[in-house]
């Protein structure tokens, strides 16, 4: 059964853009330049380069728009889409042979993690061998991930077509088939690419025959090539001039311009990744922002090639870059449409917009309370770059001063974590992952809560009619002889089955619903464990459903610890409330008083262990006859403790804290 026919192609869940993470390329040169050229050297380098810059110019304003084309690259992660991406600025001329790896991966994490985060846009001037005539190509390659889909959706939309790449040694993966589902349901035309042909254990045949049952797309449509060495690229080049529709655009008419994506610039300001529609663009024009009704001056626009290059105008059909003077990045929504201010009479906006919702909340503190304020900083120079991260303060009686932050998934959060950490050098302790719960009450409000702290005690269960969470549609693609492992993975993280499937190469599609919740808490890393790293996983939105959830709080010595509060379902709770006070035991200090651990819900205490106190021996200097004087110090002794412990406060360190959330990422 082709895969198009079990589950209907729709839009995932979350605006799943990762701004987080900027990216300020170089400009090859500029109007206005920040540096004075002095040396005979720097201006004969800056003449070349502003000639350079002109001739591309030149040659791009007689190509006419049916001669462009622009497209993305879809793939699961690490099957070579930023190599593929690499030999084709290699073959057109944008880059030196070997000049650059992983050209379009500007950030260190997205090469150390060998992932595509952010997208990266490139254009590119082909010319056909056979009519001489010059293509522009502007290729978009974004990321894989499903955290970053409506980055996706939206780069998807500035596309005609796509590569749809499948590793010839690992064929189909759970990311191949949710990204096909979305550029589908786009309406864009596929072009299967089957990579890495020249490892030994590639299977060419195979590969093709999952192409055209799974996709059902033509097996003789596959282009086998090697990203690696360059076999066989230059195919795809004709093939992309041949199958991809031109954009529809028309030049003359009014503007109508989609915002794909934006990034901060500590000297430009906000730098806007922008799909012309209709009309042009040019320097010193007004645009009108059709969702904040906000206008601006462009200060330059130009393209990137493959860094940026200021150009005079960008038209109908180009996906290039603004500048319109804009300080704040909140202003720059993603999906955004913009007009010619005076000019925007009757046109209605492009459709496809959505504001970000982040859907995994995490509560952030600084490992050392003095480095608040710096830190606060620091946090504010990342969301900069990132409109879809959302972030507050708030304050712990555990942990001091912090923020709430709201982030896209847990990769979109992990990534943030390992951003701070690396460019800043901050130490931070993240608590538990939460997902946005919905509380219905009797009289029909809904409340979305996202913070433990902020959920309702039992006490005023009364007055709620019912609790909801978010499920999510898993895609997993497994070998067969791990369905059993994985199967019982997904029931015990309270999924329910919805379809099963047998591929061709040895592999089983299958489709659980699962909650948000339980996938947010490494549910990937069991996954990879327990099928030894050769299951993939996608998910898409599956709204929000009925459940019996609670609210489990840690408590030492009846004192509740706002840090470690959680919400989760009621049939975990007893083995959760049991698993807490277990692992938190091992990270306090013995106290000359006894000290309880406590799991409760509610008023109802479900798990409990005992740090037993610290005792002198105060017989010691007796003689062993003196039985009353022995029993007397004894029970001294023991209304000593029992004073101590109805009096005594117990103070936990941060680094129990920083111990005890670190296993618990």
């Amino acid at each position: 059964m082709a895969i198009r026919n079990i589950l209907m192609p729709r839009c995932l869940f979350g605006p799943a853009r990762v701004s987080c993470l900027s990216r300020i390329p170089r400009r090859l040169t500029s109007t206005t330049t920040h540096q004075t050229i002095q040396s005979p050297d720097q201006k004969k380098m800056f003449l070349n380069k502003e000639l350079y810059r002109k001739q591309i110019q030149e040659r791009i304003a007689k190509i006419p728009i049916e001669n462009y084309r622009n497209f993305s690259i879809v793939a699961h992660v690490d099957h070579g889409k930023s190599t593929l991406s690499d030999r084709l600025l290699e073959i057109t001329g944008v880059i030196q042979p070997g000049s650059n790896k992983q050209v379009l991966d500007k950030l260190e994490v997205e090469r150390e993690r060998g992932i595509t985060i952010k997208a990266q846009t490139v254009s590119m001037i082909y010319t056909d061998k056979e009519t001489g005539e010059d293509f522009l190509l502007h290729l978009v390659d974004t990321p894989g991930h499903v955290d970053f889909r409506a980055e996706v959706s939206r780069s998807y939309a500035s596309c005609g077509g796509a590569l749809l790449i499948v590793d010839a040694s690992q064929g189909v993966q759970a990311q191949t088939v949710a990204n096909f589902y979305l550029a589908y349901s786009m309406g864009l035309k596929l072009i299967p690419i089957i990579n890495k042909i020249d490892l030994d254990q590639s299977d060419i045949p195979a590969a093709m025959n999952q192409v055209e049952e799974t996709f059902e797309l033509s097996r003789e449509d596959c282009i086998p090539v090697s990203a690696k060495t360059g076999l066989n690229v230059h195919k795809i080049l004709p093939s992309i001039v041949k199958n991809i529709p031109a954009p529809t655009g028309n030049v003359s008419a009014p503007l109508k311009a989609l915002l794909v994506d934006s990034w901060h610039d500590s000297y430009l300001g906000v730098v806007m990744l922008i799909h012309v529609v209709d009309g042009k663009i040019k320097k010193g024009m007004k645009l009108l922002s059709a969702h904040t009704d906000k206008v601006y001056d462009v200060k330059e626009v130009g393209i990137n090639y493959p860094d940026m290059m200021p150009m005079d105008t960008i038209t109908a059909g180009q996906v290039g870059y603004i500048i319109p003077g804009l300080k704040n990045p909140r202003d720059a929504i993603v999906g955004d449409t913009f007009f010619q201010y005076g000019n925007h009479e009757n046109l209605e906006p492009l459709p496809g917009f959505e504001e970000p919702k982040p859907m995994v909340f995490v509560g952030a503190f600084p490992a050392e309370g003095t480095d608040f304020n710096a830190m606060d900083d620091q946090m504010q120079n990342l969301v900069l770059n990132d409109r879809s991260v959302t972030l507050e303060k708030e304050t712990s009686n555990a942990l001091g001063l912090g923020w709430r932050l709201g982030f896209l998934g847990s990769l979109h959060a992990s990534v943030f974590k390992e951003r701070l950490e690396k460019e800043y050098g901050a130490r931070i302790i993240l608590t538990a992952p939460t997902v946005p719960y919905k509380v219905v009450y009797n009289d029909g409000k809904e409340v979305i809560i996202t913070s433990p702290d902020k959920f309702p005690d039992s006490s005023f269960h009364s007055r709620v009619d019912c609790f909801m969470e978010p499920f999510v549609e898993a895609i997993m693609t497994v070998p067969e002889e791990y369905i059993g492992t994985v199967m019982t993975l997904c029931l015990n993280n309270r999924g329910i089955q919805k379809e099963m499937e047998y591929l061709s190469t040895g592999q089983v599609l299958l489709r659980f619903d699962i909650p948000l919740a339980q996938l947010v808490e490494d549910f990937f890393g069991k996954l990879k464990g327990c099928t030894k790293g050769y299951a993939s996983l996608d998910y898409d939105d599956a709204g929000y459903k009925k459940s019996d959830l609670v609210k489990m709080e840690l408590c030492v010595n009846g004192e509740s610890q706002d840090a470690l509060t959680t919400i989760l379902h009621k049939s975990q709770a007893q083995s959760r409330g049991k698993e807490y006070v277990t692992r938190f035991k091992e990270y306090l200090r013995f106290q000359l008083f006894e000290v309880a651990i406590q799991a409760k819900i509610g008023s109802r205490v479900i798990a409990r262990e005992t740090i037993k106190a610290k005792r002198k021996d105060v017989t010691q200097k007796l003689h062993a006859a003196d039985i009353s004087r022995y029993k007397k110090l004894l029970e001294r002794q023991k209304q000593g403790k029992k004073q101590m412990k109805a009096s005594g406060r117990v103070h936990i360190n941060q680094e129990a804290y920083q111990s005890f959330l670190r296993r618990n990422d």
